[in-house]
This record gives structure tokens, C-alpha cells and sequence, in this order.
């Protein structure tokens, strides 16, 4: 038996459908709880109660909305483009799915071990803005063409900065696996040794890009109800709708699992003598959705003039000057001094 599940072309399929099985249903089974937390936290902020009615403390609310996008009718414009109408959501939910192939969620704990793990997840965020593009202009509406041309300059605009802040992640460790930088995290300061401490200015740039680059408030343009009736999705329904809507909280959660990883210490221990594990990759990023939510709850939105103010005149030069910094450090070891304590070579 085991011979037939690695001598074999089908037992090796077999084995990595299994594999994406098991990473795909607990991650869609989280998105349903991490929506629900999502608004009990923003509820909490407005001193409201959030959802309470369906199952015990409305646990089961984000499962009724999944059912009820289901049951829904799926209405298409008269003048839409059917084929392009419908390509455009499959685009956004499965780009948003295949991008968590080369994310480890504990040593080994991976489906995909690549060396360019950072440049695959990197390449396939890129290609998410195609499906916003696509569904705002197979709609045939203004309204939705117009949300998708600023989401797509929004998501281009963040994506250099998160790319540059990126390369001093990739530059300090000498690698673009995602377990050689958690493994180059480790060492005899703890948490200390974390990029949290070496890359802190960048820390807070990647935080807020991933916002922007996914669409949360306070930079959610492309969804703003009162400019622009909803944005690119504004004339979908039922399951169209519902996959736009996935792959944009599956893009959330991907950018919590990068911030764990790039600078959190991924699956170490904060707690000197407690084993390392899955268990403290899922408390990172659960903290960092924590923050996503807070952030969407506390937050005026912004102009959109402001929003790409901030990305070209701020964002960019900071994390360009940045990546001069950390590539003259690592070049000149010795007078990076405490830093090339803490990036090269732990």
C-alpha cells in the first residue's frame, strides 16, 4: 500500500489532492469564524451586539450567509459578458486558494516546498487584480468599471512596497523559503531574535499596505458604498458574489500568514522551554486579524487621492531607502553591530 502511494502516478496524486484537502477545508472552515470575529469585534467597538441569533452566540451566522448566497438567484446584466462575467470570480477565488500551496504552517507542515516560495505568493497576489478588472468590465456599467480601475491602480500601487519591504525580509536571511526564515528567526534572544525587532519601521509599512492591497478599510476605494454603489462586484449575486468575497478575506488571511512568517517567528515559541508548532502559527495570525479588524473598526476611510499620496510619495521611498540600508548592512557586516546580531545568521 504505501508502495502504490509513492511508486505510483495515481497514488501520488491521490496524495497531493489529500494534501491540499487537508489545508483547503480548515482554512474555509476558518474563514467562516474569522468573519464572524470579524464583526462581534467591530460590534464590540460600537458597543453593539453583533451577530447572537443563529446557533449559540451567532456562531453559526457566517454558515447561514453562505447558505442564504446560495439559494439566492444569480442575476446577469442583459448586456454583460457572460463568459468574462462569471471567469472573473473563479479567477479571484482560485488565484486567492493556490497561493497557500508554499505557506508552512509548522517545519515540514507544507504542501509545496519550493525555494522561491516568496516570489510564488508574491507572482499570484500580482495576478489577483485581474479578476477585479475582468468583473467590473464584463458587468457593462460604469459604476463597476469604474471601482475596478482604482482598485487595480490601489492593489498595483501597494504591491511595490510590500515587494521592496520584502527583499530586506529576503536580503537579511539570504533565502526566499518561508522555513529558512523562520529558522533564521531562531535564536538565543527568543522573540528578540524575530525580524519584528531588525525590520521594525518595515513592520508597520507591511501592515498597512496589506490593508490597502487587499481592500480593508480605512482603504477599502474599492468598495465604497457611498462613491461608487459598491464597486467592481456591484452587479453580482448569489455564489458569484460569494467566491469575490472569499478570495478577498482568504487574501486577508494570507497577508496575517506573511506577517507571522516574515516577522513574527511563524511557528516558534515566544515561550522559552515550550515546544515550538502549528498552535503558535495560528495565534499570530489570529493577533494579526485581530489588529485587521480593530484597524476597519477605529478608522475613517480615505480620500482616494490620500490613499495614493501615501503609496508613492511615502510608502515607496521609505521602503526603497530600507532595502539600501539593510543590503549595506549585510554587505558591511561589521558595522552593522547589533543588527547583524539579529539578521545575518541569527
Amino acid at each position: 500500500m504505501i508502495a502504490f502511494f509513492t511508486e505510483t502516478l495515481i497514488g501520488q496524486l491521490l496524495v497531493i489532492l489529500g494534501q491540499c484537502l487537508l489545508v483547503l477545508v480548515p482554512l474555509l472552515v476558518a474563514l467562516a469564524f474569522l468573519m464572524y470575529a470579524d464583526r462581534k469585534i467591530w460590534a464590540a467597538v460600537q458597543m453593539r451586539k453583533g451577530p447572537n441569533v443563529v446557533g449559540a452566540f451567532g456562531l453559526l451566522q457566517s454558515f447561514a450567509d453562505f447558505l442564504k448566497y446560495i439559494v439566492k438567484e444569480i442575476v446577469v446584466p442583459a448586456g454583460a459578458d457572460k463568459a468574462v462575467f462569471f471567469l472573473a470570480p473563479m479567477i479571484s477565488f482560485v488565484l486567492a486558494v493556490i497561493a497557500w500551496a508554499v505557506i508552512p504552517f509548522n517545519d515540514g507542515w507544507v504542501v509545496t516546498e519550493i525555494n522561491v516560495a516568496i516570489l510564488y505568493v508574491f507572482a499570484v497576489s500580482s495576478l489577483e487584480v485581474y479578476g477585479v478588472i475582468m468583473g467590473g468590465w464584463a458587468s457593462n456599467s460604469k459604476y463597476p468599471f469604474l471601482g475596478s480601475l482604482r482598485s487595480a491602480a490601489q492593489m498595483i500601487s501597494y504591491e511595490v512596497s510590500l515587494g521592496l519591504i520584502i527583499i530586506g525580509v529576503i536580503i537579511s536571511t539570504g533565502s526566499m523559503n518561508f522555513g529558512d526564515i523562520v529558522e533564521a528567526q531562531r535564536g538565543s534572544y527568543g522573540i528578540f531574535n524575530w525580524y519584528w525587532v531588525a525590520h521594525f519601521p518595515m513592520l508597520f509599512l507591511f501592515f498597512i499596505s496589506a490593508l490597502a492591497e487587499t481592500n480593508r478599510p480605512p482603504f477599502d476605494l474599492p468598495e465604497a458604498e457611498s462613491e461608487l454603489v459598491a464597486g467592481y462586484q456591484v452587479e453580482y449575486s448569489s455564489t458569484p458574489f460569494l467566491l469575490f468575497m472569499i478570495g478577498e478575506l482568504m487574501a486577508v488571511v494570507l497577508m496575517c500568514a506573511l506577517v507571522s512568517l516574515l516577522f513574527l517567528g511563524g511557528w516558534l515559541s515566544p515561550i522559552p522551554g515550550l515546544p515550538d508548532g502549528v498552535l503558535w502559527m495560528v495565534l499570530k495570525m489570529s493577533a494579526v486579524f485581530f489588529m485587521f479588524s480593530m484597524v476597519k473598526a477605529i478608522t475613517p476611510r480615505y480620500r482616494y487621492d490620500q490613499l495614493m499620496r501615501i503609496g508613492w510619495k511615502v510608502f515607496l521611498p521609505m521602503s526603497l531607502a530600507w532595502v539600501v540600508i539593510v543590503a549595506f548592512l549585510a554587505k558591511f557586516e561589521v558595522l552593522g553591530g547589533l543588527w547583524a546580531r539579529y539578521t545575518i545568521g541569527g
